[in-house]
This record gives structure tokens, C-alpha cells and sequence, in this order.
């Protein structure tokens, strides 16, 4: 809901006094009213739904009502009735996780913190009433923060830019988000396929130890041959169990990270990885689209920004830190029943004797050099993750094509040589089990290149575009703009 709050100026509050001083509070107060900020119709959301459309080409809401709610089941719903694609997941994931929706709410948070930030302060309003041996003494005041008031434009454009931090850091709470299901959706595949291949191969492996057992009873094969054979059979078995295992564990992560629960858990993904892509992406510009486009660095500089802002503000305020201004108007009855107004101000300010603000400044320096140097090595490794990824990417392309090209097809005829060798008579069935082995330990080796491959494509993704565990740690809330500049003030 867009809300706009109605500011009562000082000048209709201390308008019985008609004093200097509340005529210049007045003004200072209705110039300070056009820096109000007020709610946003959308949350903050508009910027986190721009990056995901066009970086991840997914669809992100913030579930504030109950017709929110209603369209993100709805929408999931109709995605869980395919089997789901890497693409699906992560869409199911952004409509359906509740942490992501806690980082919207954070956002929420940050927003208020804006509009509160950029508000003029509460002018105090305070009445004393004395009387004695007849007399009766009222005297009425209108306190007005005439530094806050002086300093709201710039406090307003420091909350702005944090409001504009937590924007960001929803984006990338998003782009974290999507990178964890691409990586728990490929290693659920890629265990889904293992354990078909060891399902195959325990077949195998069971029948091989059956017919050892039966040819040792016979006298024609001795105890090592069948222990050979036995042992395959349960190591296959052991394997294939660890597998399932692994299969189980990633697919609950998986559910976990898509956000389901309870009927929703029989959902369907693929058995087997996808192909390889024709060619790698050729990306010559690597390190400036990462410098480009990596959320944690815009944030990184969006946090400098403000800090520069905050310590020419704490300069400029830096002798001042208190400076009230009080109309006074006065009435006094003496016992007689005659009355006398009085009419008058009262200023306070700080004198700068002990502290003449320098603390102040040098934290606010320090504060910023700390930024500026965070910022140079944040850059500095972002071009180096980036590159790495680049690295990693095209060298795990290479090595699942070479088992797709050369170490599989050679593996294929092999066998089918060993069979026809088999055939003929010219070999055993235990050397035909022998390249059998070879051959699905080559199969598996190449279901983990495949899935390497798909693991480094979506980091490579993410070390351009950020989200990555990589990025920065978990960021506190920033300091407010009043405590980086001065008091701040509300309505």
C-alpha cells in the first residue's frame, strides 16, 4: 500500500506566538518537507523483479496478501505437474521458498528504515503550570531540533542509498538462491543416473557371482577366481547403496531449497543429465562483465557512496551537535485578576569545549578508508573468480566431451570385440566380466565429468552475476543515516 504521511509544519503548532524564532523554525520545516520519502506501492520489489527478468529470466514476487500467496501456489502447482527442468526448479524455488521471502521481508524493513530516516523530527510540545498565594504562573513551549531539521536533505540522500543497498542485497539473496538449486539439481540427476548404471551393474555382477559359485562347485574355477567374482558383486552392492544414499540426501535438499512439503515431495526430475552443448560460450570479456555486473560489487560501491556523503556531513556538523530552538509564550494572573502575557524564545546549543568533534571525524574516516580498501579487494578477487570460473568451465567441457567423443565410443567397441571374441570362443566369460567392469567404471566416470560440466556452467553464472557462497558474507544491516550524520527525526 503507497501511504504518504500529512506533516503538520511548525509555524501552525507556535502560530499563538508569532516569534521570530518560530517563523524561522517554520521555514526551515516546510523546506525540510519536500525531501519526505513515502512507502513505494511495490516494496523495493521492482528493482529485485528488473535483475531477476533479465539475469536469471525467472519471475520473483513478495508474498504480502493472501492473493499473493494464492497466485504463487497456483504457479507452482502447474510447474509441479511436469517433470521439472533445472530452469522450473529454480522458478519453483524464487515462487515457494520461505528464506527467500524473509529477504523480501528484510527489504520491507529497509524500506521503512528509508521513510523514517527522511522525515523532519517531532517538534516537542510542553506546558508548566504554577500557582501560589493566588497567582497562577502558564507558560507554553514549542521545541523545535533546528540541526536535524538543517541536516534532513543530506540524512534523507544517505537513507536513500542504503534503502538502495537492501534492494541489491535482496537481488542477490535471489541470485544465491538460484545458484543453490541449479547446484542441488544437478547432483540429484547425476546421482539418479549413477544409481541406474549400478542397478545394470549389480545385475551383472549377481549373475557373474552365481555362475562362479556353480563352476567352483563343479571343481572348474578355484577359490580366488570366485572370490574375485563375489567380492565385485558386493562391492557393486555396497556402492549402489551409498549411491541411492546420496540420491535420497540431494533430492531432500533439493525439496528443501524448492520450499515443499508434504504432497508436494512426489515431484519429478529427469534420470539422466542433459547433452553437452555443441560449443563452450566464448567469453573474451569475462572480467569486466563480472566487474559489471556483480551484485555484491555494486553494493560494495553504493556502501562507499554513502560513506563519503556521511563523512561530509559529520565535517560540517562536527563543532554542532545540539541546536534547539522554544517558543515561549507566558501567562501570569496575579490574585487581583490581572493578567500579563509574555512572549519570547529559548535557544540551546553544545559548546565545543571538550569534544570538538574530532572522534566523530576520524571515525567517520576511518570508516571510510575501511570501505574503499574492502571495495579495491573485492574487485581484485571478483576479476580473479571469474576468471578461475572461465578456467574451470572450459576445462570441464573438454573433459566431458572427451568421454563423450573418444573414451566411451572406444569403450563401446571394445566390448562389443570382447563379445564377439566371446562368441567365437576365443575368450572366457571372466574376461568379458573384466572389460564389463572397465566399462561401467568408465560410464560413471563419465556421468561426473557431465555433471562437473553443469556445476561449473551455473558457478560460472554466478561469479558474473553474483549470488555465489563466495560473494560476501552474510551483511549486518548498515549503520542508519542518523547515526552516521546526526540525529535523525520522525513523525
Amino acid at each position: 500500500m503507497n501511504r504518504t504521511f500529512q506533516i503538520v509544519p511548525l509555524v501552525v503548532v507556535a502560530n499563538p506566538f508569532r516569534s521570530k524564532a518560530a517563523r524561522v523554525a517554520a521555514l526551515i520545516s516546510m523546506f525540510a518537507l519536500s525531501g519526505c520519502a513515502s512507502f513505494s506501492p511495490d516494496g523495493g520489489m521492482a528493482v529485485v523483479a528488473g535483475v531477476a527478468g533479465e539475469t536469471i529470466k525467472k519471475d520473483v514476487v513478495s508474498i504480502r496478501s493472501g492473493e499473493d500467496a494464492e497466485w504463487a501456489r497456483s504457479a507452482v502447482q502447474r510447474l509441479l505437474r511436469r517433470p521439472l527442468t533445472v530452469d522450473t526448479a529454480v522458478q519453483v524455488a524464487l515462487l515457494n521458498n520461505r528464506g527467500l521471502q524473509a529477504a523480501y521481508n528484510e527489504l520491507a524493513l529497509a524500506e521503512a528504515d528509508f521513510v523514517q530516516e527522511s522525515l523532519p523530527p517531532n517538534p516537542t510540545f510542553s506546558v508548566s503550570r504554577i500557582a501560589g498565594n493566588g497567582a497562577i504562573e502558564i507558560e507554553r513551549q514549542v521545541v523545535g531540533d533546528i540541526l536535524a531539521l538543517a541536516t534532513l536533505p543530506f540524512r534523507s540522500e544517505i537513507a536513500r542509498q542504503r534503502f538502495q543497498q537492501a534492494q541489491l542485497r535482496a537481488v542477490l539473496e535471489t541470485l544465491r538462491l538460484a545458484a543453490d538449486v541449479r547446484g542441488a539439481y544437478y547432483r540429484t540427476v547425476a546421482a539418479n543416473e549413477i544409481v541406474g548404471l549400478l542397478n545394470d551393474a549389480k545385475s551383472t555382477a549377481e549373475a557373474t557371482a552365481k555362475l562362479a559359485q556353480k563352476l567352483g562347485e563343479t571343481g572348474s574355477l578355484n577359490k580366488l577366481d570366485q572370490a574375485r567374482e563375489q567380492v565385485f558383486y558386493a562391492e557393486t552392492t555396497a556402492d549402489l547403496a551409498s549411491t541411492r544414499q546420496e540420491a535420497t540426501s540431494s533430492r531432500e535438499r533439493l525439496a528443501r531449497l524448492l520450499g515443499l512439503w508434504d504432497g508436494d515431495l512426489t515431484f519429478r526430475i529427469p534420470n539422466t543429465l542433459p547433452t553437452l552443448p555443441r560449443r563452450p560460450s566464448a567469453l573474451p570479456l569475462i572480467e569486466v562483465d563480472a566487474v559489471t555486473h556483480r551484485i555484491d560489487l555494486q553494493i560494495a560501491r553504493i556502501e562507499l557512496n554513502a560513506l563519503a556523503k556521511a563523512l561530509n556531513l559529520t565535517e560540517a556538523s562536527r563543532f554542532v551537535t545540539l541546536l534547539d530552538v522554544a517558543g515561549i509564550a507566558k501567562t501570569t494572573r496575579d490574585p487581583d485578576g490581572s493578567r500579563f502575557r509574555e512572549r519570547g524564545f529559548d535557544v540551546q546549543f553544545q559548546i565545543p569545549i571538550f569534544d570538538g568533534g574530532e572522534v566523530r571525524v576520524r571515525q567517520a574516516a576511518a570508516t571510510y578508508n575501511q570501505a574503499f580498501n574492502r571495495l579495491t579487494e573485492k574487485a581484485v578477487n571478483v576479476r580473479s573468480e571469474a576468471r578461475d570460473a572461465y578456467r574451470v568451465y572450459r576445462s570441464t567441457y573438454d573433459i566431458a566431451g572427451q568421454y563423450q567423443r573418444e573414451v566411451l565410443p572406444l569403450r563401446k567397441i571394445i566390448t562389443e570385440e570382447m563379445q564377439l571374441r566371446f562368441s567365437s570362443m576365443q575368450l572366457d566369460v571372466f574376461a568379458l566380466l573384466v572389460e564389463t567392469r572397465q566399462r561401467i567404471a568408465a560410464l560413471r566416470a563419465a556421468i561426473d565429468a557431465k555433471r562437473n560440466f553443469w556445476l561449473a556452467q551455473s558457478d560460472l553464472t554466478t561469479a558474473i552475476n553474483g549470488g555465489g557462497s563466495g560473494d560476501t558474507q552474510k551483511e549486518s544491516r548498515p549503520t542508519t543515516a542518523a547515526q552516521a550524520g546526526g540525529s535523525g527525526g520522525g513523525h
